[in-house]
């Protein structure tokens, strides 16, 4: 053990049973009483630990796990630990300080690189961002791939991870499974613009898309508004009756089959479209007034699934001006008629920072505009790394 030495106080009855001295790479089961050559006092608080040692080590407990900052661990979440250490309602508030830290101009966030691989008709595509935080910097870049071959194999279109560094030394601290942060990050997101925007007597909710990032927007909604009717709608039945059939359990709405867009959308007080649409994907004559749309799947200038004319009636708040200029297909092409001007969409985070004002009359139509931005990868998985070193989820591996 050399120099090594460990301090530590136990829970409950200060005591401790065993536990795993990992040194340079062995693994050593010290049964109690503990070896001579290491100092144990139960007089500090729960946790506690300092060491002398220059190579890193770990002290695994049932209870807990220990390592000194020179151990060179990397912690893997996998999809499901992803979800565990994202819970929605804290998601979005979490989502809340990262669209303040955007608008403000806090956070460094480079619009996404893109890889085209065109022999796969597919991409990739790139999301590094830096947001500094009162709870601490976050450091991350997300990595996402879209293989349009990859349907017909019986594979997943998407794959995601996201790498977080710490933003301090620069070390590699964590790797999560990036498809289900995506979709509860980007659901959050819109949750957050839901809080703010939606009528606070909203009771029923259209879902146009029966995918994942459907589902999650479901979620979102519900946490932050008493829904009690939500109507499901995407083109093939079986989808919406799956959806239906996974996620009752879940919310406390009752979840109901529409047969067309139409009829979900016109009895709507909040609608969500998570599609990946080029054309809109319901008549604007179907909002009704005091409606507030969120629209989340688009993430192209191709891709329409929001009514332009949508649009150019109702309040719209963006996730990133510059993202939106970029990507968003509906805006850009109500500003190219005309019906708009980007100066005159704030960013939700504005409004959230009660720098813009938000709806303004129960009868006003809001619009969320999200392609999605890097600041919700780095926010979002900065406080799942909180949430499950609390929790003890993941793995950790030598790097």
């Amino acid at each position: 053990m050399g120099d090594c030495f460990a301090a530590i106080a136990a829970r409950n009855d200060n005591r401790v049973k065993s536990f795993l001295i990992r040194n340079s790479g062995y693994p050593y089961p010290y049964p109690y009483p503990y070896p001579r050559s290491l100092s144990f006092d139960y007089r500090l608080t729960p946790f506690a630990f300092r060491s002398g040692c220059h190579s890193p080590f770990t002290i695994h407990h049932s209870q807990f796990t220990i390592h000194n900052s020179h151990s060179p661990l990397m912690l893997i979440l996998n999809a499901s630990e992803v979800r565990r250490a994202l819970p929605m309602r804290e998601a979005i508030e979490a989502m809340k300080r990262a669209y303040i830290a955007l608008s403000r101009g806090q956070a460094t966030v480079p619009l996404r690189a893109r890889l085209e691989v065109p022999a796969r008709q597919a991409v990739a595509l790139f999301m590094p961002a830096y947001v500094p935080g009162e709870a601490g910097d976050a450091l991350a870049v997300k990595v996402v791939t879209l293989f349009s071959q990859n349907i017909p194999k019986g594979l997943p279109l998407i794959h995601a991870a996201v790498l977080v560094m710490d933003a301090e030394s620069g070390q590699m601290r964590a790797l999560l499974e990036g498809g289900t942060l995506t979709a509860i990050r980007t659901a959050a997101g819109a949750g957050a613009a839901t809080d703010q925007l939606a009528r606070a007597d909203s009771r029923v909710a259209a879902i146009l898309g029966a995918g994942v990032q459907a589902r999650t927007q479901l979620e979102a909604v519900c946490a932050v508004r008493p829904i009690q009717t939500a109507w499901v709608y995407a083109p093939t039945r079986a989808h919406v009756e799956a959806f239906i059939r996974e996620m009752s359990p879940r919310v406390q709405a009752e979840l109901r089959p529409a047969d067309s867009p139409a009829q979900a959308v016109s009895q709507a007080d909040v609608v969500c479209a998570a599609t990946t649409s080029t054309t809109p994907v319901f008549d604007d004559a179907d909002i009704q007034p005091g409606t507030h749309v969120n629209g989340v799947g688009s993430y192209t200038p191709q891709m329409i699934e929001i009514p332009p004319e949508t649009a150019a009636r109702a309040l719209v708040a963006l996730d990133s001006r510059a993202a939106c200029q970029a990507e968003a297909g509906e805006l850009i092409q109500a500003v190219e008629r005309g019906w708009l001007q980007w100066d005159e969409m704030p960013e939700i985070g504005e409004i959230l920072a009660g720098e813009q004002p938000g709806r303004t009359s129960p009868e006003q139509i809001t619009f969320f505009k999200s392609v999605g931005v890097a600041v919700q990868d780095a926010v979002a998985a900065q406080f799942a790394l909180t949430n499950a070193e609390k929790l003890g989820l993941g793995q950790r591996v030598d790097w």
